[in-house]
């Protein structure tokens, strides 16, 4: 098995779900006592929120680059981002890189393709739904035509994200709140619906929506584990 970067701590309890399902599939793929072999890199969120906030985008991925080139020296195979927002940065991240980095949007996209659908919804950080790196990447790349929530929705998403889910808050109301935001994208032609923030499958899930739910996170850690069990250049598609 390679062994696997992960740059965490962007939360904590999404870089806790990244573990415990890489660990989770690992076994589950190759039976026995089986678990990952992988290196963690966990930043203090606190930091990174902070120049996130001041929109020190560059600053932040200047961060979580040297993070990754210690990974790779440490003996990591790949590397990967354990957080749909902080791709933003991926290119500053993959600069000088020998290994491959893994892409949520683009474990994502494949997963959208499997199930036959072209117009998801995207819930996430508002981060994610105003900038259009993620969405981009999804519409020129893969012929899709996402749809966010308007602006009051994109700030109730964030603020479900932000102020109770990455502090470890679970709120039935807010679990409410999101699925009246799905149910009027989806009167509005919404085929299939993204959870673009690990944190969001702690609230909601396929058994609460009719539509396809696409979780971002159980999909990157599937091509994860595919590049880590099966040869590179079979996975050259997630990079």
């Amino acid at each position: 098995m390679k062994t696997i970067g992960l740059l965490g701590g962007m939360s904590w309890e999404s870089t806790a779900t990244y573990y415990r399902l890489i660990n989770q599939q690992t076994r589950m793929r190759l039976g026995g006592l089986h678990s990952a072999e992988l290196l963690l890199w966990s930043f203090d969120f606190s930091q990174i929120e902070l120049l996130l906030a001041r929109g020190e985008w560059e600053e932040a991925g200047s961060l979580l680059k040297q993070a990754a080139h210690k990974l790779e020296s440490a003996g990591a195979d790949c590397i990967v981002i354990c957080a749909n927002t902080m791709h933003k940065v991926a290119s500053y991240i993959q600069d000088g890189l020998t290994i491959p980095f893994i892409h949520i949007a683009e474990t994502t996209a494949t997963a959208i393709q499997k199930v036959k659908r072209r117009k998801p919804l995207l819930l996430a950080t508002r981060y994610l739904m105003e900038h259009d790196f993620y969405v981009k990447r999804l519409e020129e790349l893969h012929g899709m035509s996402v749809v966010v929530p308007d602006n009051g929705g994109q700030a109730v998403v964030h603020d479900i994200a932000y102020n109770e889910l990455c502090r470890g808050q679970i709120n039935e109301d807010s679990r409410r709140t999101l699925l009246q935001i799905v149910r009027k994208a989806q009167d509005q032609g919404a085929d299939s619906v993204i959870l673009g923030c690990t944190e969001l499958g702690l609230l909601v899930g396929q058994e609460d929506i009719s539509a396809p739910v696409i979780d971002s996170t159980t999909e990157h850690v599937r091509g994860i584990l595919d590049f880590a069990l099966k040869k590179e250049s079979e996975f050259e598609d997630l990079i």
